[in-house]
């Protein structure tokens, strides 16, 4: 058996049959090819076989006496949309097909049936079936053609099993179930295995999707399921083993977790942040402001005493320190002179509480006079009021 070019010119084969056709109505012969009662449709199972019957007959011949009739050409096209492929030829003696594709009975014959092996989901389609045939003299010629269908259908490919959820008790899981490949379309049943067998139905079941619905759980759901996909030519299964958790989940123990550390950082964050306060309001309080403006010299006269910084007289000679002995003074004796502090401080400036005036120190009972104080170059002093706490008033 020769072997077909792989693809044969679409045009070319279009234009053989159109000619073949032509020639078919010219001729005055009659011929009629037959296909059984309802096999123009065929289904088969891939990677099985399957026979397409076409046989022809003559007007007034019948099939087992073949006459001076000679068969010319028989070929058979597969039509998937709008391409024409050969798949096999026989022609003045000569066979050419595709892998897997032979006629049923040898040539010459007037059943010209089609075997396909080993057959794929791509050699569903068309096929149609042209004879032509002539007599002795070549005077003669006739044509006819037939077209059956061929769908290959599949079975299910082995599904994929997945639990979609978290197994706790009173949550809510999905069970999906999905082929890679199914012609037709498979349909999908859930069933749980013994020892507590169950089949379920919709609602909870999608059959068309293949999902089972499982709400509320609870620990007697545990178990295995088993989803089965079929078809009308075949079915395929996987299952899911359900356990049904008491505890809290991993995502529960791990939220729980974080959220303890979140807090246990949150409160070292705001005792931190409270000490840094605390540490910063005690700070100036101990501290010296360099940029101070420095406190004015009050206006004593001068010579007069000097005031402390912190306010308190810091050294007046007294009045009883300028008592004369009692008696004229003797000859060559030192006349006595005040000694006031040489050196004046600045001091803030006190602010009057009472409003008073300086007043001028009175002399003790005793001591000396004013008008002597005068003519020893003495000079008045004013000092300040002292309250009670000590400072200057």
């Amino acid at each position: 058996m020769v072997s077909l070019p792989a693809r044969p010119a679409t045009s070319l084969l279009r234009l053989l049959f159109l000619g073949l056709s032509t020639l078919a109505s010219s001729s005055r012969a009659q011929l009629e090819l037959h296909v059984p009662a309802g096999l123009a449709k065929l289904k088969a199972v891939e990677g099985a076989e399957v026979v397409l019957p076409v046989w022809y007959t003559l007007r007034g011949q019948s099939p087992a006496q073949p006459g001076p009739w000679e068969l010319l050409t028989v070929m058979w096209f597969l039509e998937q949309g709008q391409d024409l492929n050969q798949v096999l030829a026989y022609i003045s003696g000569a066979t050419s097909s595709k892998s897997g594709v032979s006629l049923v009975y040898s040539m010459p014959s007037q059943n010209v049936s089609l075997r396909l092996q080993g057959l794929r989901e791509k050699d569903s389609g068309s096929y149609r079936c042209s004879v032509n045939v002539q007599d002795h003299e070549g005077k003669n010629r006739s044509h006819g053609s037939k077209t059956l269908e061929l769908s290959v259908l599949v079975p299910p490919a082995p599904p994929s099993c997945r639990l979609l959820g978290v197994p706790r008790v009173g949550t809510n899981v999905t069970l999906s179930c999905q082929s890679p490949r199914s012609k037709p379309a498979a349909q999908y049943q859930w069933e749980r295995a013994p020892p507590s067998a169950q089949v379920f139905f919709a609602p909870v079941l999608d059959a068309i999707r293949g999902s089972l619905s499982l709400t509320n759980l609870s620990s007697p759901m545990s178990g295995v399921y088993i989803c089965k996909a079929h078809n009308e030519v075949g079915s395929a299964q996987c299952n899911v083993t359900l356990e049904v958790s008491t505890g809290p989940g991993p995502a529960v123990v791990a939220g729980a977790v974080v959220g303890t550390l979140v807090g246990l950082g949150m409160l070292a964050g705001l005792v931190l942040l409270y000490h840094r306060r605390s540490k910063a309001l005690e700070e100036p309080a101990n501290d010296i402001k360099e940029d101070a403006t420095a406190p004015r010299t009050l206006p004593w006269p001068k010579g007069s005493d000097t005031i402390s910084k912190n306010g308190t007289l810091s050294s007046v000679t007294s009045a009883r320190a300028l008592r004369h002995p009692q008696g004229p003074p003797r000859p060559g004796a030192l006349t006595p002179t005040l000694s006031l502090s040489s050196q004046v401080l600045p001091s803030p400036r006190l602010p009057r509480t009472d409003g008073a005036q300086p007043q001028p120190i009175s002399p003790s009972p005793g001591g000396v006079s004013s008008s002597t104080l005068s003519r020893m170059g003495a000079v008045p002093v004013m000092v300040p009021a002292q309250s009670q706490a000590g400072s200057l008033v």
